[in-house]
């Protein structure tokens, strides 16, 4: 199934080896961390394609129904309690759809790395774990492990002892750090490769995470 989604992609100095499929945050679009390809300092000939979808715009219930670019509606607060079920699974399968055409280029899923952000890491985190093919990786940054109970019988085979970053920030008033640290520690215990790190910041990102995120990232696509 091709994909609805509309993307910005960066293609690298020399043929792409690799791909980085980085999902935005509730609000936000594809743009939002297109200037995080310079800051990686990446070697000059590296062969990494970065893909930035932009999220369909829908209707979220927390901010009055407002329309906006969200992966899936948020009701409450309680994000990690109350969650659009049919909305993260219709994502997870246009971002599938994505995976599917990178190696469709002749990408080998195991140089595909998804990433996100808030919901687009919830997005990443709920597809990669169930991806059929193995993965390079998944960054999960300022986010959460949505529909949590039907991981054990949906989880992929193929992603045993997947290797996946989770950072977060200690002063996160939209996402409270405990969901981070529960999300690795949940992770962690059902057998995959984690590496959790915080830092003192608030629902963002800094240049510390920047660093460690681009040495986590060279060491999957090494």
């Amino acid at each position: 199934m091709a994909s609805d989604l509309q993307s910005i992609t960066i293609e690298p100095p020399n043929a792409a080896n690799a791909s980085v499929i980085w999902l935005h945050g509730l609000g936000a679009d594809g743009h939002d961390f297109e200037p995080i390809v310079q800051e990686l300092h990446l070697a000059n000939d590296h062969g990494v394609r970065f893909i930035f979808p932009h999220a369909p715009i829908r209707p979220i219930s927390i901010n009055g129904g407002m329309e906006m670019r969200a992966w899936y509606d948020i009701a409450d607060m309680g994000l990690d309690r109350k969650v659009d079920e049919d909305g993260i699974r219709d994502s997870a399968q246009e971002v599938e759809s994505l995976i599917d055409k990178e190696q469709n280029s002749g990408i080998d899923s195991t140089r595909i790395i998804l990433a996100g952000f808030s919901q687009g890491g919830a997005i990443a985190l709920h597809l990669g774990l169930r991806f059929a093919s193995r993965l390079a990786g998944i960054l999960a940054l300022s986010t959460y492990l949505p529909l949590a109970e039907s991981l054990g019988s949906e989880a992929s085979d193929a992603q045993q002892q997947l290797k996946i970053f989770v950072g977060h920030g200690t002063h996160d008033p939209m996402v409270p750090e405990k969901l981070g640290q529960r999300t690795a520690q949940t992770l962690s215990s059902a057998g995959y490769a984690v590496e959790y790190k915080s830092y003192p910041m608030a629902h963002s990102v800094c240049a510390e995470e920047i660093r460690d995120v681009s040495q986590w990232m060279q060491a999957r696509l090494a």
